[in-house]
């Protein structure tokens, strides 16, 4: 392709070679005794004396601005903050960097601020520095956000972990964010409402940190679990087999994944996590998961084997591949 595309921000095979080949491309990636780009991580490690400072950063383009569940405030905040938890840090500070185009309105600029507000107090953090611009109308829809966010972890957990013998869980039901954008967006309607699942999760993180056993995380938004779970095992050297009739998903995603053909496993989500714990402590950290305020729905999905590929095994007793999608199926969702 000479040009880029919706699919190549989309969080599936397309952009990750997009990041590979062109973006990653910078001469110096590293960060002295730590980790830098060149990992693809969630974040960066920057190692000080007994403990390291994780770094991350992320642009937000949700259409629309305002969803079932949240906004882009709440979006732009969590997301942020879910890329440092799944690395194991605890959130300290984030900024705030904002373009909107002539003619936004300040009551849904104010509704958004204070939405990233209260969304950070929920972890303790705060937001501490920020940038705006305003373009000209046309330049694009409404509002962007971007927030950079660093937190402090005494051990830095990365996606490439996992070992075999190691359990899968995932801290809840899974497509929701990706299925309430799509059918806010195109009006469709469903017995059950459908509510985006976008929050903070650091407290349900930090739960499971304190069980111990937790070998790799990560955060399953743009390409969804698929995604996420290709990016561990390809990484990590092992295979992933997972079990479809231990997955949550809610009825109404159930229902509108039927309905419109989606594989629910490649879309977005913006508050859970994928976890491999080891297999000694996997029951005791899923039981501190489920007590805390998003991990109710949290469970077991799999293990963790030799070999290569992300593998599920199905209801009626057969198998397939659980490829690394293309792109999300949903552009513009977060």
């Amino acid at each position: 392709m000479k040009e880029v595309t919706l699919i190549h921000g989309a969080g599936g095979e397309l952009m990750h070679e997009l990041i590979v080949n062109v973006l990653a491309r910078f001469k110096n990636t590293k960060t002295p005794g730590g980790m830098g780009l060149e990992a693809l991580d969630d974040g960066a490690i920057i190692s000080l004396d007994n403990t390291s400072l994780v770094l991350t950063t992320d642009s937000h383009v949700v259409k629309p601005i305002f969803f079932p569940g949240g906004d882009i405030g709440r979006l732009a905040v969590s997301g942020t903050i879910n890329d440092l938890a799944v690395m194991g840090a605890k959130p300290l500070a984030l900024s705030s960097a904002m373009v909107m185009v002539d003619g936004f309105f300040i009551e849904d600029l104010r509704k958004i601020v204070n939405s990233m507000d209260e969304t950070m107090c929920e972890v303790g953090g705060a937001i501490v520095t920020g940038d705006t611009k305003v373009v000209e109308k046309g330049a694009f829809d409404g509002i962007m956000i971007n927030t950079t966010g660093i937190g402090i972890a005494e051990k830095p957990i990365m996606d490439s972990g996992l070992r075999p013998g190691n359990k899968i869980i995932t801290t809840g039901t899974i497509g929701d964010h990706g299925f309430a954008i799509l059918a806010h967006r195109e009006g469709f309607n469903f017995e059950t409402d459908l509510i985006s699942d976008v929050s903070p999760i650091w407290s349900t993180i930090q739960a499971g940190l304190q069980v111990g056993g937790i070998t790799a995380m990560k955060d399953p938004t743009r390409g969804g679990v698929a995604n996420a779970l290709n990016e561990m095992a390809k990484k990590s050297g092992v295979r992933i087999v997972i079990e479809e009739g231990t997955i949550p998903i809610n009825p109404a995603v159930r229902a509108a994944s039927e309905m419109l053909g989606i594989d629910p496993l490649e879309m977005a989500n913006e508050g859970k996590a994928i976890i491999g714990v080891e297999e000694t402590s996997a029951e005791d950290v899923l039981a501190a998961i489920r007590k805390t305020r998003y991990g109710k729905d949290a469970a077991i999905i799999g293990e963790v084997q030799k070999g290569k590929r992300v593998i599920m095994r199905t209801e009626i007793g057969g198998t397939r591949f659980v490829e690394t999608p293309m792109g999300d199926p949903v552009p513009r969702v977060c």
